[in-house]
């Protein structure tokens, strides 16, 4: 017998509601009930939308106001002393500075450090863990959710984050090995469990997705045990583990199956090696058959001979993962081609899928929804918009000559030096400026055929001008156009790319507020014609200073898109560097001299398994320097990367070659520059010293101090001065307040 369970479903709301209503509560434009009122009708939509699709197991506690580890924070009382927290109920305002930080005369602080969620494009927030750190539950969130379900008719199963994946997610404060805390943590954790069996809770989801990485033997000497703890807490309460984004290790599993828990969910999508676990199982099993990462419509009938093959008993089936990375119902998409939309499946069709697979096994019903499967993947297989044999011929050219740059680094930057003149700790940004109210209606208006081409365009020159001399005035060495004509750093190369697809509401949740609309891969990627030399080429002729080109760089627009599933990964990645190699030509020709490509996804898109590092580095790297390494040794490569550690891939980040690196480093303090005193990096750094996702403006000293704590780890003759990121997101009075001081340290470092 089979039963479907929901493992997490996405939160923003299927227009945004909860994006649009967070920033007007931080905007004091609503108040805090107001915020609760939309998050509840959000919660009891997305109970009833699972319901109606046939879900067996829905899920409560996935939602959050910014992020499940912020909420995991909060549950379990791992306040950071700065925040000054009182020690009852975490509050919204400790909350939210935790997620932004704070700038008022009763609390000036940062926010906590940021990095990428596992291989994803989702950002977490990182719990900070000290050696004398105390836990007790200190929020009534999860619990509140879960009678609110029950009072609205649902019988929900609460998702908790696991104490392994919390501890080891988390950051060690004074050389704390974080998995030291798992004593003091558990006790916690089984108040939890055991306040949710109290509560009447007939399944308890426990996410451990990093059983999925490469652990020591200390952590997995430790697995079984942690396990068996939360299950005696739980009582005749059933424990449903997720483990989630690759295989389990052969030693992981071992320890894991040997458990007390009731039901393990493997993600038998990206786990292949996983599916091999399944037919001898003496565990109940949760299957994660459909794709929760990816937009594809999933071959029910694979699945369904899948299971028919291997389980002969009781079976869950669910998504690979939770679905907080699909968007949410392709009923409301008004943009995709009929041709292509036809292949796609998002959170709301995937669920729908998992109840066909149900009926199909259990029943031998949906066979009308299984014939309109089939033909529909069919289709996507032999339609003639996926192959390009120009591309594919194209990528068969790729040597070292096309890889390689004229000159080394050390010839080139002598070249450089003497060409741009730059003072000592050049000042720079990251390449976009806020996009303002009236930036953001009168795209809207042009797209909807309000705002003729000729008026938008002057609107976007007026703009370009306007901020080309705010850089001048504030004395930004060198300076970028501000990217007013861009909606996303990826959807706007996207939507000039021959084998990109966009949709009109497939948005998916990046961290908090901000939400991202992926590209849809769906063929063979090549570029018409140029993308950005317009806007380029008129910000030069604007200034005498040097203007950088911007673009996205082949594995950002890779990772941050959804991905052909019929090919590997790497050549899409080829097809991509091509392309941009062709916009860095145009480029060069037209008078830029200085190009940035965008990498903050290089890391990201590291394999979870190191076995895999190697392979992935290789093409990855080889794909950037694909795009860069067109241009003569006067030209200027800048690059750019945020929110991940880099010390494990540094030789690789090296080997990209760039003349300029810019990291985000600002919420660690510098702390992501040590790797730099182990590795000495061959070429220039611009370190992030200011944290642009935070309305906080910093001080010229804090920034100064932070200057010249790169400085002790990097040749001062060879550091930038950034903020961390693009400034986007931000208003334009701080965007000038945080700029005038950063430019003022850069300023009275050189004169010391």
């Amino acid at each position: 017998m089979i039963q479907v369970a929901s493992i997490g479903y996405p939160r923003i709301g299927p227009k945004r509601e909860l994006k649009k209503a967070l920033e007007q509560f931080w905007k004091g434009d609503i108040q805090e009930q107001d915020l609760h009122n939309v998050a509840k009708n959000l919660r009891k939509q997305n109970w009833q939308t699972q319901k109606d699709c046939g879900v067996d197991l829905i899920s409560c506690n996935d939602f959050s106001f910014y992020d499940q580890v912020l909420d995991a924070i909060c549950l379990l009382g791992a306040v950071p002393k700065r925040y000054k927290w009182d020690g009852n109920e975490v509050n919204l305002k400790t909350y939210f500075a935790m997620a932004r930080g704070s700038q008022t005369s009763e609390l000036d602080v940062p926010a906590l450090e940021m990095t990428k969620w596992f291989d994803t494009n989702y950002h977490y927030l990182v719990p900070e863990l000290s050696k004398d750190q105390s836990f007790k539950i200190s929020s009534n969130k999860p619990f509140a959710e879960y009678e609110e379900a029950k009072q609205a008719g649902f019988n929900t199963k609460p998702v908790i984050l696991g104490p392994l994946s919390f501890l080891l997610l988390g950051k060690g404060i004074d050389g704390l090995n974080t998995i030291d805390l798992l004593d003091k943590i558990i006790p916690v954790y089984k108040e939890v469990v055991k306040k949710f069996a109290d509560l009447g809770a007939e399944w308890i989801q426990i996410d451990e997705p990093i059983l999925v990485k490469d652990l020591d033997s200390n952590v997995v000497s430790k697995i079984k045990n942690t396990l068996n703890e939360l299950k005696q807490a739980a009582g005749s309460s059933k424990i449903l583990l997720t483990t989630y984004f690759e295989d389990l290790n052969e030693d992981v599993k071992e320890e894991v199956f040997a458990s007390d828990v009731d039901v393990i969910h493997l993600d038998l999508v990206r786990g292949t090696k996983n599916k091999g676990y399944v037919k001898n199982s003496k565990k109940q099993l949760s299957l994660g058959l459909v794709d929760g990462r990816n937009v594809w419509k999933t071959n029910l009938q694979e699945k369904i001979d899948f299971v028919k093959d291997n389980v002969s008993g009781d079976v869950i089936i669910a998504s690979s993962c939770p679905l907080l990375h699909s968007p949410y119902d392709l009923e409301l998409e008004q943009k995709v081609p009929d041709e292509i939309k036809r292949w796609l499946s998002f959170a709301k069709q995937k669920l729908q899928e998992l109840s066909v697979i149900k009926g199909c096994v259990n029943e031998g019903s949906h066979k009308e929804e299984l014939e309109s499967n089939t033909a529909d993947v069919q289709d996507r297989k032999t339609s003639k918009l996926i192959h390009d044999d120009a591309v594919k011929n194209r990528i068969k050219t790729i040597n070292q000559s096309i890889v390689n740059r004229k000159s080394s680094y050390p010839e080139r930057a002598v070249v450089q030096k003497e060409i741009f003149a730059l003072p000592k700790y050049p000042t720079t940004t990251i390449g976009s400026f806020p996009q303002t109210t009236d930036v953001r209606q009168a795209r809207a208006k042009f797209k909807r055929g309000e705002l003729d081409g000729q008026s938008y365009d002057k609107f976007l020159e007026e703009k370009t001008i306007d901020t080309i001399k705010k850089q001048e005035e504030i004395g930004i060495d060198v300076i970028v156009h501000g990217e007013f004509e861009r909606n996303d750093m990826v959807e706007y190369f996207g939507e000039q790319l021959k084998g990109f697809t966009f949709t009109s509401s497939g948005f998916v949740q990046s961290y908090g507020s901000r939400c991202v609309k992926p590209p849809i891969i769906f063929g063979n990627v090549s570029r018409p014609k140029p993308m950005t030399v317009r806007w380029s080429k008129f910000a030069q002729e604007q200034t005498k200073q040097i203007v950088k080109g911007m673009l996205t760089g082949p594995i950002t627009i890779l990772q941050w898109s959804f991905v052909r599933d019929d090919q590997p990964r790497k050549f899409t990645a080829q097809e991509i560097g091509f392309a941009i190699r062709d916009e860095v030509e145009d480029l060069e020709k037209n008078g830029i001299r200085m190009i940035q490509i965008d990498e903050p996804a290089l890391r990201e898109g590291l394999p979870l398994k190191k076995k895999d590092w190697k392979e992935y580095l290789t093409w990855s790297v080889d794909c950037f320097k694909i795009s860069a390494a067109v241009v003569k040794d006067e030209t200027q490569i800048h690059t750019h990367m945020c929110y991940a550690e880099f010390e494990d891939i540094i030789d690789s980040i090296a080997a990209l070659d760039a003349d300029v690196i810019s990291i985000e480093t600002s919420r660690s303090r510098m702390e992501l520059l040590t790797t730099f005193e182990k590795f000495k990096y061959p070429n220039e750094v611009g370190p992030g010293v200011y944290d642009i996702h935070s309305p906080r403006v910093p001080s010229k000293d804090e920034m100064k101090e932070l200057i010249q704590k790169a400085s002790k780890l990097i040749d001062p003759s060879r550091v930038w001065v950034n903020p961390d990121c693009g400034l986007k997101t931000r208003g334009w009075p701080e965007t000038i307040d945080a700029l005038t001081k950063m430019v003022d340290a850069a300023k009275e470092l050189r004169a010391e």
